[in-house]
């Protein structure tokens, strides 16, 4: 669990806002005890705010025109800047959001600073277990390195069992604490205690994994199965996607089962890259997604098509047939290289429903002058404060298939196996498996019979990315009912 999205809670007294509209908007204002004047505090994103307002959001915005009229009328002041971008926005806008420099950068370059390199959940879904497992590690990370694995739960932090952190708030403060000393319970129900200290600087790919399986590894294959766990798509790791297509080739893998199920989406580059390696060969030229902008900004919609990646990076795999493992987690341009595949081959969907997002949005910055931008686009982003993801198109393939609000219904649902590593036991992956010999998926899994179905008589949940009214932020932890 990791970059915790603090919700900004912020009370200001009625007659203190009247007072405040009554001063200049380049400033706020705040109350002093004893019945002192209002004191002007400047407002440091006032210029921030009005470009985002009449440069982005009263152009790029798909819905410009819902909102121009009403956003003129609200005041800069009245907000910190994450609460004016969220007040600027459509009411059904559940997608367009925002971040800083620190966060954006992080998120292009793949280094992350001051973590284990895990990604925590727990098996609720289904199975009705509280206990706190490992999704993934990252390698070469600080807990990849200790030996921790995927389906690993986590027992107890400094000592203290972690339901008890939970219970009492403490488990971010602990888990982001470093050095730190762990215990985790391995797949075997091993028990191992280590002390450890955060990478201060992680190397991460938007690739997790990629191999094969074969038929000493599920009985009944007669071919090589090919699994590629794909994270995000990014343009800085297109070679990630080149590199595990080239291998894929080399095992001569027609069968592949594309595991986005932890993947959110990202930039186009690198999902044109992916279409291009996976779309049969007789689809080069065809459209695999259409963007639809606002009417003003009509003359920039666009049509996508196989075979526009520089042929350089593009391995094309000769599918035969393509397995996508789905979730809660699988957003964006995971849903629209789906869409956009579907009228070209076969493409079954194995796991839980996606997240529903049909539409995409232009990375827009602060500053954002041409100057601004071309040192941005030489990764140079001293200058940069803001990034701003509003909505600006829909999506829909070259057949005109939308993707659905409420994301996409998979072909057998399966609950996320939280219990077994990336191999062919784990239910997802051997649900695929099965299907490929047989023509029929397995039953569910039974339900565990171990796990933390309880702390203290109060079931709680940590926070999740997944399902958020915002896809890509963390909420504040919530109790189960």
């Amino acid at each position: 669990m990791t970059d915790i999205m603090r919700l900004r809670d912020i009370i200001i007294p009625t007659l203190a806002i009247i007072a405040c509209q009554m001063i200049l908007s380049s400033a706020s204002c705040r109350k002093e005890p004893g019945g002192d004047p209002p004191v002007v505090v400047p407002d440091k994103d006032k210029a921030a705010k009005e470009f985002l307002r009449d440069e982005y959001i009263s152009v790029y915005y798909y819905w410009n025109a819902q909102v121009r009229d009403r956003n003129k009328s609200i005041l800069t002041n009245e907000y910190d800047i994450y609460q004016y971008f969220d007040a600027l926005l459509y009411a059904q806008d559940r997608w367009s959001w925002m971040t800083d420099r620190e966060y954006y950068v992080s998120s292009e370059t793949g280094v992350v600073s001051g973590t284990y390199g895990a990604s925590l959940s727990q098996p609720i879904e289904y199975y009705g277990d509280y206990s706190v497992r490992v999704r993934y590690v990252f390698p070469d990370s600080p807990f990849y390195l200790a030996g921790v694995r995927r389906g690993w739960a986590l027992t107890h932090i400094g000592g203290v069992e972690v339901m008890t952190l939970i219970r009492y708030d403490r488990f971010n403060d602990a888990y982001g604490a470093s050095p730190q000393t762990f215990t985790f319970s391995d797949l075997e129900g091993v028990s191992h205690t280590f002390d450890l200290t955060a990478a201060t600087s992680l190397n991460t790919h938007s690739s997790l994994m990629v191999k094969t399986f074969g038929p000493e590894d599920f009985p009944g294959l007669n071919e090589k199965v090919g699994y590629f766990n794909y994270l995000a798509f990014k343009a800085n790791f297109l070679s990630d996607i080149t590199e595990a297509m080239e291998y894929l080739a080399s095992e001569d893998v027609h069968t592949l089962i594309l595991d986005l199920r932890y993947n959110g989406g990202g930039d186009s580059r690198a999902s044109q890259l992916l279409v291009d390696c996976l779309a049969p060969a007789f689809a080069d030229g065809q459209v695999y997604v259409r963007r639809v902008h606002n009417e003003e900004l009509s003359s920039h919609n666009m049509e996508a098509r196989v075979g526009e990646s520089e042929p350089s990076l593009v391995r094309r795999l000769d599918l035969q047939r393509l397995y996508v493992i789905v979730g809660a987690g699988s957003a964006s341009a995971s849903e629209m290289v789906i869409n956009g595949l579907r009228p070209m081959m076969d493409v079954k969907m194995v796991g839980d429903t996606t997240y529903g997002k049909p539409n995409g949005m232009y990375v827009l910055m602060y500053p954002g002058t041409n100057a601004d931008y071309a040192q941005y686009n030489k990764g140079n982003y001293d200058k940069l404060e803001w990034v701003f993801l509003p909505i600006c198109f829909y999506n829909q393939n070259g057949i005109g298939e939308k993707i659905p609000d409420t994301g996409f219904i998979p072909d057998n649902y399966r609950p996320d196996d939280l219990y077994h590593d990336f191999d062919a036991s784990e239910d997802n992956i051997r649900a695929c498996l099965t299907h490929i010999v047989t023509g029929l998926y397995p039953e569910l899994p039974r339900l565990a019979s171990g796990g933390t179905k309880a702390a203290g008589g109060r079931r709680i949940a940590l926070s999740e990315e997944d399902r958020n009214p915002r896809y890509g932020l963390y909420t504040v932890r919530k109790e189960a009912p």
